[in-house]
């Protein structure tokens, strides 16, 4: 099939945004729960992607250990173009996985990203032959599971606060926080709340992180901005 996991139905957003500030902050926390249980179960995780993975279902993929990819797919988060920001966890697992300049450009961007692309900042852990997908994918959960890949490591660090100095924290956040800001303009201020919400939660634990991140994403969902822009993606697929 053409996606893996195509994430959520946006023509429901209106409604589902209508619900308000508290409602929608709890209801990302329960997403939050639920991803949380699969990224720390009591074995090593693999995700083949097939296909495209874009908004949740990139960050459904972020949960797992290890991630393989079809040369055929792509993955990313580009929520900011709807007047929102990642809100299952895409803000906080992206940046430990890839670091936070790769994330910020990402997800500040919009990007939809190819397999060399994801391979190449470390967001999968191998790019393969359509074909090859699981093959590929069940050699990794052996490795793993025969102990030659430290699973445990892998995913340790990636629920860790990132450990960024002074000089990585200007270049990663302050410097791009300036020209996000001047290349989208005043009005459409998800890419930049963006960049601001990794940066709040990237020394923080994992459950403070998502909690930044669902209440940011709380806040712009019920922006005129966010109404607009997903009325017009829903009038663009009719």
């Amino acid at each position: 099939k053409d996606a893996f996991i195509v994430g959520a139905d946006i023509t429901e957003f209106h409604s589902l945004f209508d619900k308000g500030e508290e409602y929608l902050v709890e209801m990302n926390l329960k997403v939050h729960d639920i991803f949380n249980a699969i990224e720390d179960l009591p074995f090593p995780t693999v995700t083949a992607i097939n296909g495209l993975a874009l908004g949740g279902g990139c960050e459904v993929l972020l949960t797992t250990d290890f991630r393989v990819m079809s040369e055929k797919a792509k993955i990313g988060l580009p929520e900011t173009k709807l007047g929102i920001l990642p809100g299952w966890g895409g803000c906080v697992r992206l940046p430990r996985l890839i670091g936070a300049d790769n994330a910020v450009e990402w997800i500040a961007g919009g990007t939809e990203n190819r397999a060399d692309a994801a391979l190449k900042v470390g967001a999968v852990d191998a790019a393969v032959a359509h074909e090859q997908l699981e093959e590929a994918a069940l050699d990794i959960l052996d490795r793993a599971n025969a102990g030659e890949l430290d699973y445990h490591a892998r995913r340790e660090e990636k629920k860790s606060p990132l450990k960024l100095n002074a000089i990585e924290q200007m270049m990663a956040f302050e410097t791009a926080k300036g020209y996000v800001a001047g290349k989208a303009g005043p009005h459409y201020p998800a890419p930049v709340e963006a960049i601001k919400v990794i940066q709040k939660g990237a020394g923080e634990t994992r459950a403070r992180a998502q909690a930044i991140e669902a209440k940011s994403f709380a806040k712009l969902a019920l922006s005129s901005v966010a109404f607009n822009l997903v009325g017009l993606f829903i009038n663009d697929q009719v």
